[in-house]
């Protein structure tokens, strides 16, 4: 059993893949950064650059962006990099309790990306990973739920199972941003069923069902494990982490940490502790950081799945 002293977040860990890239950024030099983009899969690339923005310097991607203004990944690597900061600045708080100023630096800094992003669809508009990173500054930015949909598609017509876009709009059907419930559910069935046996797709019903569970005042285990419910995930994780066509590609942990989180907590701890088997030490940020600290989170919860008596 996996000792909790050796649980590693370092997604470099989790994908051998983002070290060339890290080291690369941290030595300022864009070149090579760009070069480990090159020719990967739409998603893998959008995930990188996600994973990635915040080893570089604003100065490394704006001078990259200055020096080709048609490069599309380094503008959204400039971008994704602002909206990373704005939303540390903001931070996932109530908007109650967010302070004014706060407001004014995250509109501040999420205008920068938009700048940035609608200066590189000028020159290209045709990067899924570009089209992706301007959803959350839409949201951020409050500019509806059309406007949302539009950037979306935008992905959907060049790549239509692109994972990192997937979980941007779903975020953006959730009744927190002006959504509802049966819409968030609808698009999560919907990319699921779309997507190839074996990908990482159907997560996005787990994401749902956790973001449904979060609007409730209390009943949480009563209703994951409402047999609708219960169905769908189960159906989700056989046709996604549980295939045989399943690869740990780009994002594997988080969708095998996305079900145990649920399963966890439907009680369903032979699930759940499967699913920790299967990534050892490998932490992903998501979901666990949504209730706290990332890693402490995930102890509570693996140690719970763990346990030989029921916890509920």
């Amino acid at each position: 059993m996996t000792a909790p002293s050796d649980f590693t977040i370092d997604p470099a860990v989790a994908y051998p893949e983002l070290v060339p890239l890290r080291t690369a950024l941290r030595d300022g030099d864009w070149p090579a950064a760009r070069r480990q983009l090159t020719d990967l899969p739409a998603g893998t690339r959008t995930s990188l650059v996600q994973m990635s923005s915040g080893y570089g310097s604003r100065d490394l991607f704006e001078s990259a962006v200055r020096a080709d203004p048609g490069d599309t990944v380094a503008a959204a690597m400039l971008a994704n990099r602002l909206v990373n900061d704005a939303w540390a600045v903001r931070t996932h708080k109530m908007a109650r309790e967010v302070s004014r100023e706060q407001f004014v630096r995250f509109h501040e800094l999420l205008g920068e990306a938009e700048r940035v992003t609608s200066d590189a669809v000028a020159h290209d508009d045709s990067d899924p990973t570009l089209w992706t990173v301007r959803l959350p500054i839409a949201r951020g930015l409050e500019m509806g739920q059309a406007e949302v949909r539009r950037r979306y598609g935008q992905v959907a017509l060049r790549d239509p199972h692109h994972l990192p876009a997937q979980h941007e709009m779903l975020q953006q059907l959730c009744p927190k941003w002006g959504g509802t419930l049966d819409r968030m559910h609808d698009f999560a069935l919907q990319c699921a069923n779309a997507a190839p046996e074996g990908a990482q797709n159907p997560v996005l019903i787990a994401s749902a069902h956790f973001e449904h569970a979060a609007t409730l005042s209390g009943g949480v285990h009563k209703y994951l494990n409402g047999r609708e419910v219960a169905d769908e995930l189960r159906q989700a994780a056989q046709r996604s982490v549980f295939h045989p066509s399943f690869r740990r590609t780009v994002g594997w942990v988080q969708a095998h940490h996305f079900f145990a989180f649920v399963f966890g907590l439907m009680g369903d701890r032979a699930t759940a502790r499967r699913l920790f088997e299967t990534t050892g030490n490998l932490v992903s940020e998501t979901p666990w950081y949504y209730l706290g600290d990332p890693l402490t989170v995930y102890r509570e919860h693996r140690e719970r799945a763990m346990r030989k008596r029921r916890w509920w």
